[in-house]
C-alpha cells in the first residue's frame, strides 16, 4: 500500500471540499487516513487462498459416524462498500460448515470474516469470499454463510433510510439443498 500516495491525495481531497488542510485539526489528518486505511484495507493485500492458508489451521476430527456441522454466529465485522466507499457497519456474520475429517480452529473462522472484510466489498461478495475460504481451509464443500448488516450508502445518505438492514446468504454444497443445513444460520 502506497501510504505516501493516499496522504497526497487526501491533501488534495480536504482542499477539494473547501477545506484548509494546513489548519490545525487537519495538519496530521491525511498521515492519520492514510494509517487508517493501511489497517482497514489490509484484506486487499491477500487472495483468497493465501487467506486460507494464513488462517487454515485444522485439528482431525474425532471419527464419529453422526454429521456434525460447526456452527458460529454473531462474528462482528466491518468493510467499506465499493461503490461509495460507505462504511458497511454493524454486520454480523454467521457461518456453518460441515466438517469432512478436519475442523478449524475457532478462533480462525473470526479471523477468515474479519480478513475477507477488509477490502472494498459488496455484503453479496463477502459472504461468497468467506465461504470460499473456509471450504478451502476445511476441506469441505458444505458450507453456509449468512451475513446482516447495515450500510451508511443507504443510512447516512440518499435514502437515509437509517433502520434497514441487508441480510445475504450463500450456501455451498449440501446447504444449497438441505433445509435442516440452511436453518443452523438462523
Amino acid at each position: 500500500m502506497d501510504k505516501k500516495a493516499i496522504e497526497f491525495h487526501i491533501r488534495g481531497l480536504l482542499e477539494a471540499i473547501g477545506e484548509n488542510p494546513d489548519r490545525e485539526g487537519l495538519r496530521e489528518t491525511p498521515k492519520r487516513v492514510a494509517g487508517m486505511f493501511e489497517e482497514v484495507f489490509e484484506g486487499i493485500s491477500y487472495t483468497n487462498h493465501e487467506i486460507a492458508q494464513m488462517f487454515g489451521k485444522t485439528f482431525e476430527e474425532e471419527e464419529n459416524n453422526s454429521q456434525t456441522a460447526v456452527v458460529m454466529k454473531d462474528i462482528t465485522v466491518f468493510s467499506y462498500c465499493e461503490h461509495h466507499m460507505a462504511l458497511m457497519y454493524d454486520m454480523n456474520v454467521s457461518v456453518a460448515y460441515v466438517p469432512k475429517g478436519r475442523v478449524l480452529g475457532l478462533s480462525k473462522i473470526a479471523r477468515i470474516c474479519d480478513m475477507a472484510s477488509k477490502r472494498l466489498q459488496l455484503q453479496e461478495r463477502l459472504g461468497r469470499d468467506i465461504a470460499e475460504i473456509i471450504s478451502e481451509a476445511t476441506g469441505s464443500e458444505d458450507v453456509g454463510v449468512k451475513i446482516v448488516g447495515s450500510h451508511s450508502c443507504m443510512t447516512a445518505r440518499g435514502i437515509r433510510n437509517a433502520s434497514s438492514k441487508t441480510e445475504t446468504r450463500t450456501y455451498c454444497g449440501a446447504f444449497k439443498e438441505k433445509k435442516d443445513l440452511q436453518e443452523l444460520l438462523d
